[in-house]
């Protein structure tokens, strides 16, 4: 028995080690493991097989335009890293050259810009024909600028232009006249940019170039799903699920236990087939966007909470006001979509933003992410992938994909390779992570390091995660530990702000954890799994010596039973130093005593979600918050004015939606440090405080204050600030002089002030308004009159 078992493993491993000798001979002819996604929709689809040498091309007439309008536009190209092709050292002739016309079929974009006198040169004529001939042949993008020139002029071939055209003609063939003629015709009907229109060409021209960066961003095809492991075979089980050809609507579920791998197939499903529907939204974690974003105080808030969030990213209309649930199914019943709703964990999710089939219109998909398979049986979906765990040999390649960047191991790491992936089960969460610890490591190192992967791992995947932990330097843990607890979902400029008195080199550790697999940077916001968010959590409840039996003794408190408990009974200790709290997890209200953090001299970080005002009570005030609080953030906060021993001396951030606050505090307060305050909503604040030391403040949101009648006029001191929002802030009459001082202010919300009369004069603002604009479309103005709030 013993060698007939001993001959199956070899032979197993000998079949292993061949399938990675042919893998390694065939590498160069690669199997077709990943899918290239085509260009986005802004860009024909012939263009992904056209080989584009070059970005934009420009057709223009006389050296006027060169040094005028080409000029400026070429430096708004610069700032944006957008190359536009020269034609300085190409001689000029009556025919334009082998090598312009080989310089226009290789552009990206081709911008026309006509003007008057364009028409006079038969080399331009012929390279706009060639530009319209590449179009129609191979897709290529073309803009036109009509520069002083009607596009009536153009299409008629009337006025200066058509003047100029008539002469070039002369003598010309009649095959040259009809086909300049009927491609400038077909130029003319282009939707373009015509100056006569604009009242600033400078803000014309950094449209343009806001639009050619944008078509040059969507018209690239994505690599990022290059090097996914086993994604064509996902692909192939799940094409008769999402039968894209039928014209029915259909959801389909996909299901499997965290880690395995559900998210990044979605993910993949929709950069591939988001181009072919008329309206697509990729929800990411919902369970997340429910339990940390927005606190509702019941289900139907929830929900209405969720369709507005759903409706504000599929219509791409941030500001969206959602009155009812019936919103979602009249705007999108006659509408194709793709929809991902990932990390779904309750069915009034589905409820609120997929209830019915009927909601949407024919052909449209709307794909589930869950570990619940009962949320899908329960809500009528029967099209349910359930994601295996990979085979061996693609476990491997997941693990050699984070280790060696390849799907095979390099050379004499191969036995080794196979081991670690063995002991580390199938998880694809679990193989990226380990694999990320493997990486850079020399042949020796993995050799001393797998015996003890070998006698600390069991079944869990917690032992896992916390290998690859334990290998962290100690700044590099406490910085793990404190995203786990604290700030995972928080931009990470804000934490390099929270933690720049704690922490060196902070970018640096992120860095670390990035490498390692244990958090992601996803457009500035940390992303931590929620498996290793788990991980930090339990770690915190220990020490050197085991379980911390008294939970404010602890580093971080985030169970709401320790909380409550250290709270009520006031046993909070110099070791904790953050606290979130989420009042969903009480079954009451909680009364919190006077000197319920006392003995919390050290917190730094306190966040509290709070659905309602009532839930957490302060019966006899709060007076013994820590003074060395950098961080503070409580939804709902119940009292009418912060404590009279209150500190603010090292408070970066105050978050206090929805609070009963009339006015912040007593006296002044020093403000050096503070970065943003948010006081959204606070309906009975009729007082600001002095904004005299605020002198790094860079955010002050006050939207909802409908009390307030006036800013101080000490926030011109605040001269580094750069966002001011007052939507809905129905008493504010005026704004004072001193906001002129602030000459970082990049963006002001005025909208729904129906009281502001009178605005300061010479001040750069951006009104946000009801309709939905674009980000180069928002109104700017520089210069206001006395008038303009009633125009609001």
């Amino acid at each position: 028995m013993n060698s007939f078992f001993f001959l199956s493993t070899a032979a197993a491993a000998i079949g292993f080690f061949t399938f990675l000798r042919k893998f390694r001979f065939h590498q160069d002819n690669r199997e077709n493991d990943s899918v290239s996604l085509s260009p986005s929709s802004l860009v024909p689809p012939s263009t992904s097989s056209h080989s584009w040498t070059h970005q934009v091309f420009p057709s223009f007439r006389g050296e006027d335009v060169r040094r005028d309008f080409l000029s400026h536009l070429h430096k708004e190209f610069q700032k944006k890293g957008i190359t536009l092709f020269s034609d300085n050292e190409i001689k000029r002739g009556e025919s334009i050259s082998p090598e312009l016309v080989q310089a226009i079929r290789s552009s990206k974009i081709a911008i026309i810009l006509l003007s008057r006198n364009y028409a006079s040169s038969s080399w331009c004529l012929d390279e706009q024909s060639e530009i319209i001939k590449c179009r129609e042949e191979f897709g290529q993008t073309v803009m036109v600028v009509f520069n002083k020139v009607d596009p009536s002029d153009v299409k008629k071939l009337t006025g200066d232009f058509g003047s100029a055209f008539r002469k070039t003609c002369a003598g010309k063939t009649k095959e040259d006249t009809r086909r300049w003629t009927q491609s400038l015709a077909k130029v003319a009907k282009l939707a373009g940019y015509v100056s006569n229109n604009w009242d600033n060409e400078a803000v014309m021209i950094e449209k343009i170039a806001s639009d050619v960066s944008n078509l040059l961003n969507n018209s690239t095809p994505s690599r990022d799903f290059d090097n996914l492991v086993g994604m064509v075979a996902h692909m192939e089980m799940m094409e008769p699920l999402l039968c894209l050809d039928s014209n029915e609507v259909r959801m389909i579920g996909i299901w499997g236990p965290s880690g395995i791998g559900k998210t990044i197939i979605a993910r993949f499903l929709f950069n591939k087939f988001s181009d072919s529907f008329e309206l697509s939204a990729f929800m990411e974690n919902i369970k997340e966007l429910m339990y940390t974003r927005q606190v509702c105080s019941d289900e139907y808030s929830a929900k209405l909470h969720l369709q507005n969030q759903f409706m504000s990213q599929i219509i791409n209309h941030m500001d969206i006001e959602v009155p009812h649930l019936g919103v979602a199914e009249n705007r999108l019943n006659d509408k194709k979509v793709l929809i991902v709703l990932d990390n779904i964990d309750q069915s009034m999710q589905l409820d609120a933003i997929a209830k019915e089939t009927t909601w949407f219109g024919h052909g449209s998909r709307i794909i589930i992410t869950t570990q619940d398979h009962k949320l899908l049986k329960a809500h009528g979906i029967n099209h349910v992938y359930k994601v295996d765990f990979p085979s061996r040999q693609e476990a491997c390649q997941i693990f050699c994909m984070s280790a060696f960047g390849q799907k095979i191991p390099q050379d004499k790491f191969e036995e080794l390779a196979l081991e670690v992936t063995k002991l580390l089960g199938n998880l694809p969460l679990g193989l990226r992570v380990m694999g990320s610890h493997f990486r850079g490591m020399s042949k020796h190192e993995w050799i001393n390091a797998i015996p003890r992967l070998r006698t600390h791992l069991d079944s869990n995947l917690q032992s896992i995660l916390k290998f690859s932990y334990d290998a962290l330097g100690g700044d590099d843990k406490d910085l793990f530990l404190h995203i786990a607890c604290i700030f995972n979902n928080k931009r990470i400029e804000n934490v390099e702000e929270y933690l720049a008195h704690k922490l060196l080199y902070t970018k640096q550790r992120f860095h670390v954890l990035v490498e390692k697999s244990l958090i992601s940077i996803e457009e500035g916001w940390i992303k931590m799994h929620n498996l290793l968010e788990q991980l930090g959590r339990e770690i915190v409840r220990h020490d050197e010596l085991g379980f911390i039996r008294e939970p404010g003794k602890r580093q971080f408190l985030v169970d709401g039973r320790d909380i409550c408990e250290v709270i009520t009974d006031g046993t909070g200790s110099r070791s904790v130093i953050g606290i979130r709290f989420n009042s969903s997890e009480l079954s009451g209200e909680l009364n919190i005593g006077e000197r319920a953090f006392e003995g919390m001299l050290n917190l730094k970080f306190l966040r509290i979600k709070c659905d309602q005002s009532d839930k957490l009570c302060l019966p006899q005030g709060l007076n013994n918050l820590s003074r060395k609080l950098r961080l503070l953030e409580w939804d709902h906060f119940p009292m009418t004015c912060l404590p009279s021993n209150f500190c603010t001396e090292y408070l970066v951030e105050l978050n206090l939606q929805h609070n009963k606050l009339e006015k912040m505090w007593e006296g002044n307060m020093p403000l050096l440090n503070l970065k943003r305050m948010n006081l959204f909503h606070s309906k009975n604040l009729k007082e600001l405080p002095d904004f005299s030391t605020a002198t790094n403040l860079q955010t002050l949101i006050l939207c909802g204050c409908s009390s307030l009648v006036e800013l101080p006029y000490s926030i011109g001191s605040a001269n580094n600030l750069r966002r001011l929002h007052l939507c809905r802030c129905t008493s504010l009459v005026e704004l004072p002089t001193s906001i002129e001082n602030l000459h970082k202010l990049q963006n002001v919300t005025l909208r729904g002030c129906s009281k502001l009369e009178v605005l300061p004069t010479n001040i750069n603002l951006i009104l946000s308004t009801k309709h939905k604009y674009k980000e180069s479309e928002q109104i700017k103005l520089l210069l206001f009159p006395s008038s303009v709030g009633k125009a609001l």
